[in-house]
C-alpha cells in the first residue's frame, strides 16, 4: 500500500512523540489503530461488493448466453420435422405407377408403322372395393374348381403299406 521503510517509521514516531507528547501518546496510538481498523473493515466490505458484483454481470452474462442457446435449440426443434421431411421425400408411392400406366396405355405419337404391329394392352388392376384392404385388391382374384384340389394323402392301414 504505502511505501514506507523502518528508516522513515523512526523518523515518524520521534516527531509524534515530541509533538503530542510522551503522556497522550498511547491514547493517539489507540485512537489511530481503531481507525485503521475501521478503514479496513470498510475497505473489505467495499471489495466484497465489488467482487459480488462482479459475479452478479458474470451470471448475468451467463444467463443471457444460456437463453440465446436455449432459442436456438427451440428454433431448430420447430423447424425439425422428420416425418414431413421423409413425406415430401417419398412423395406418393402409387403416383409413379399411374404414370406408367398412363403411359402403357397410349401409344406413342411418333411410331414409324403403328398399324400393322400389334398392340399390347396391360390387364387392368382391379379397383380397390371399400370393404377391402390394399392387400387385398392388389391380389388378383384366383378361381379354383373343387376337381383341381387332391384330397390328402390316407394313412396306411395297419399292415404298415400304402397304396
Amino acid at each position: 500500500m504505502f511505501d514506507i521503510g523502518w528508516s522513515e517509521l523512526v523518523v515518524i514516531a520521534i516527531v509524534a512523540l515530541i509533538v503530542i507528547g510522551p503522556k497522550e501518546l498511547p491514547g493517539v496510538l489507540r485512537t489511530a489503530g481503531l481507525w485503521i481498523t475501521k478503514v479496513r473493515r470498510m475497505a473489505s466490505e467495499f471489495q466484497g461488493q465489488f467482487q459480488e458484483a462482479m459475479r452478479e454481470a458474470e451470471m448475468a452474462d451467463l444467463k443471457k448466453q444460456v437463453d440465446e442457446i436455449a432459442d436456438s435449440a427451440r428454433d431448430l426443434t420447430a423447424q425439425f420435422d422428420p416425418i414431413g421431411s421423409m413425406q415430401d421425400a417419398i412423395g406418393d408411392p402409387f403416383e409413379e405407377k399411374k404414370t406408367a400406366d398412363a403411359g402403357a396405355i397410349a401409344p406413342p405419337a411418333d411410331a414409324a408403322d403403328g398399324a400393322d404391329a400389334p398392340q399390347a394392352e396391360p390387364a387392368p388392376s382391379p379397383a380397390p372395393q371399400p370393404d377391402q384392404t390394399l392387400a387385398e385388391a392388389a391380389q388378383p382374384a384366383v378361381e379354383v374348381a373343387a376337381a383341381d384340389i387332391a384330397p390328402p394323402p390316407q394313412k396306411a392301414a395297419a399292415g404298415g403299406h400304402s397304396a
